[in-house]
């Protein structure tokens, strides 16, 4: 009996809550994954976006050196006319007699008093541009757009304009237009009455008369 009163109250302390092991606890924080924490994230997207800015940066500055190198890149306006640019400038006085120009972009510039006697221009855009003055005798202008272009005292003396766009407020007044050939040019009455007024002469290249062409009356 006094062995069993022993046992009995030889009572060993109680875990505490805190220090209790749950069953598979371990096992299962082994496959939790590894969430990053708030600032390890904005670390990542600074690295990457700090990446980004300067892939951003080397493409403009090589860029800039591409243009720098090679203006016509500028101006995508077609035509040989070596690496220049002819779209857009200040092209006054000009010499680009005997020079082939085809499809040659010169859309808004300058070109008072250039000169383009005998130059080869099928196809070429004088979009909106300033042709006062310049000498064009000579020249092949076939299927040229002179839309909106101001062809003011210029010298058209035995140009072949065959097909050439002259629509909108398109201006020939003061121009010599002697051996012109206008064939199928779409004048405005007041134009072509204008022209017919001081229309004289026969183209040498294709033989018709000027005022045939203009369908003077």
């Amino acid at each position: 009996m006094a062995v069993l009163n022993v046992c009995s109250c030889s009572k060993f302390p109680p875990i505490p809550n805190s220090t209790k092991i749950h069953p598979n606890q371990n096992s299962i924080s082994q496959f939790r994954p590894i969430i990053p924490q708030g600032t390890q994230i904005q670390s990542h997207l600074s690295s990457l976006f700090e990446s980004i800015s300067k892939a951003s940066v080397l493409a403009l500055v090589s860029a800039s050196f591409v243009f720098a190198s090679n203006p016509a890149l500028a101006f995508k306006g077609g035509g040989p006319y070596g690496a220049e640019v002819t779209r857009g400038q200040d092209l006054t006085g000009k010499d680009f007699s005997g020079k082939t120009l085809i499809r040659q972009d010169f859309k808004t510039s300058i070109l008072r008093q250039a000169n383009f006697k005998g130059a080869k221009l099928l196809g070429a855009s004088f979009f909106d541009a300033d042709l006062t003055g310049a000498d064009l005798s000579d020249a092949d202008l076939r299927g040229a757009d002179f839309s909106l272009a101001n062809v003011t005292k210029v010298n058209l003396s035995n140009a072949n304009l065959e097909g050439a766009l002259v629509t909108g407020n398109t201006s020939f007044k003061g121009s010599i237009i002697t051996g012109a050939d206008f064939t199928d040019v779409p004048l405005r009455d007041d134009q072509r009455v204008y022209l017919c007024k001081v229309a004289d002469g026969v183209n040498p290249v294709t033989g018709n008369d000027t005022r045939e062409t203009l369908l003077c009356k």
